[in-house]
């Protein structure tokens, strides 16, 4: 889902929002306005500040709808330690010499760094931060481009329903590769006009910002840029880079390239389809890439948890008390079945009680192998936070994987908590426009917009999709269970449905004004995750 996003929205601006709930009884707060369509919280825009902790504030006294993070420690948490809490990362892989990670990075103590021993016996050699599922793979193929190769191997009708999405793919791809081509165009155009502008070649998002001038192709180069910036891309360079790769994927599907590839044996060695190998992969937390290029979600993911709070550097995690155990399986293209399943059963025998998942796919050849491994995290108490995927659709009627159910048929266990995205502006815009919703199959929503954190190289940055709500919601999920260590992952995923802030607003989906609904209706607690809140909930079990 990583590219999903930006593509959906590079064409149009996006429109996204968030929203707030009440909760049950007590001290819970309930949102001080009941229509929030008619009386707008909040008109100004957000400052700088405000920007880079939205996700923080609270909704009564802050006017903006966070998770009232800072007043759940100010309020509620002051003095008190808690217990540590390990939070597993199924991602990209961790920069874990990241200046505001570095602290937090979970250490297997039974292990012996680096000396070529299985020392605590678990199968996996120097396993000291966790493992690297993917070895030194990072490109890879989609998953039904993985099907419609190796479907020989595999059942009709999954070979079928990747087959037709191929065929459409192939179509798309063809004029996709044409608008994205000349998009890139426009950018190399403005960088050309800003650099002669500057006089230098390199220059920084607030250069640009600061750029002013009369001259028309100036102003056209800035806002261009501007707004490609505004859909989460970091840089001019990040943008061409970006683009470069849309593009080459495209060519990629044209040419049939994608049916040729094969990362998973050339570089693995390791068959997908057989559950019962050996042990693959290896300890490279960060991945092959000196430059630590392919983590750069992984790492954006894990500060949005437990970024060291306080230290004077430049974002405050969720939670507190908590280490991060680095578990790389998910590449630049859809994650494999297997993988995930072993890094989940990892995690699980491994210590961690929480497991963050900001990934998923449409399409899965061995899902049942994923369905066991989460019943297997439930019956060790482990708590799966899940993002919904970032297509604006509703997934009560497209499967997507993992989830804990089949569309909206009954859970398979009740330890999997389902996060879509929310905005900043409180208003009928509350839902992200890229953020998938359903009423049995999303279980609650959290801020997933323009979110800012760590990234590669001792960097920050804002990005947006449910990768980033997810996270969010597995920093209150160790909160909770730092404080609260005898509940249960059932009992903790309940208090964070049951305790957030609703709304009985009608809220835009997908980003179609003409495709409203009111939010009780697009998930199953109709609540937007509140920190203060559910430690006043959990408190009272």
């Amino acid at each position: 889902m990583k590219y999903s996003n930006f593509k959906s929205t590079l064409l149009t601006i996006a429109a996204a929002g968030l929203l707030a709930s009440c909760g049950s009884g007590g001290a819970i707060v309930s949102p001080p306005i009941g229509n929030i369509d008619s009386i707008p919280l909040k008109t100004q825009a957000l400052t700088e500040v405000q920007a880079k902790n939205w996700k923080d504030y609270d909704l009564v006294t802050d006017t903006i709808p966070g998770m009232s993070i800072d007043k759940a420690y100010t309020e509620l948490l002051k003095g008190k330690k808690g217990k540590t809490v390990v939070v597993a990362v199924i991602d990209s892989g961790i920069d874990i010499e990241h200046e505001d990670l570095d602290g937090v990075i979970w250490t297997n103590t039974d292990e012996i760094p680096n000396n070529g021993k299985d020392d605590d016996n678990n199968g996996y050699i120097d396993d000291v931060h966790g493992w690297n599922f993917l070895g030194d793979i990072v490109d890879e193929n989609l998953e039904y481009e993985r099907i419609v190769r190796d479907k020989a191997k595999l059942p009709a009708d999954i070979v079928a329903k990747a087959q037709k999405e191929y065929d459409q793919k192939l179509e798309e791809a063809q004029q996709g590769k044409q608008q994205y081509e000349q998009i890139l165009q426009q950018v190399n155009g403005a960088d050309k006009v800003i650099v002669a502008h500057l006089g230098k070649a390199t220059y920084t998002p607030t250069e640009l910002e600061a750029i002013k001038s009369d001259d028309e192709a100036v102003v056209n180069a800035k806002g261009l840029l501007a707004y490609i910036y505004s859909q989460g891309l970091k840089d001019t360079k990040d943008a061409k880079e970006t683009l470069t790769k849309i593009i080459a994927d495209a060519t990629a599907l044209l040419n049939g390239e994608k049916l040729k590839t094969n990362y998973r044996m050339d570089i693995l060695n390791d068959d997908p389809y057989v559950w019962d190998t050996p042990v693959y992969g290896n300890n490279e937390y960060s991945g092959p890439d000196p430059e630590k290029a392919d983590v750069f979600h992984g790492t954006h993911v894990a500060g949005i948890i437990a970024a060291e709070r306080d230290n004077g550097l430049g974002v405050n995690g969720v939670a507190n008390n908590v280490e991060i155990m680095v578990l790389r399986a998910v590449s630049q293209a859809d994650e494999y079945d297997k993988d995930i399943a072993k890094a989940i059963r990892y995690a699980a025998d491994n210590g961690a009680t929480i497991i963050n998942g900001s990934f998923g796919k449409y399409h899965s050849p061995n899902a049942q192998w994923v369905w066991d491994a989460i019943k297997y995290a439930e019956s060790k108490d482990v708590l799966f936070v899940n993002a919904a995927g970032n297509e604006g659709i509703d997934t009560d009627f497209t499967q997507v994987y993992p989830q804990d159910q089949v569309l909206a048929g009954a859970e398979i266990s009740d330890n999997f908590l389902t996060v879509g995205a929310l905005n900043f502006e409180y208003g009928s815009g509350l839902v992200a426009n890229f953020s998938n919703y359903g009423k049995s199959s999303v279980d609650v929503f959290a801020p997933g917009v323009a979110i800012y954190s760590t990234w590669i190289d001792n960097e920050y940055n804002s990005i947006g999709g449910t990768s980033m709500a997810s996270p969010a919601v597995a920093g209150v999920a160790a909160v909770i269970r730092s404080q609260y260590p005898k509940l249960t992952a059932s009992q903790v995923k309940h208090v964070i449905m049951d305790s957030g802030l609703t709304t009985s607003a009608r809220v835009v989906l997908g980003g179609d004004a003409e495709d409203t609904k009111a939010f009780g209706e697009i998930t199953v607690s109709g609540k937007m995750v509140n920190l203060y809140n559910a430690l006043i909930l959990a408190s009272r079990i």
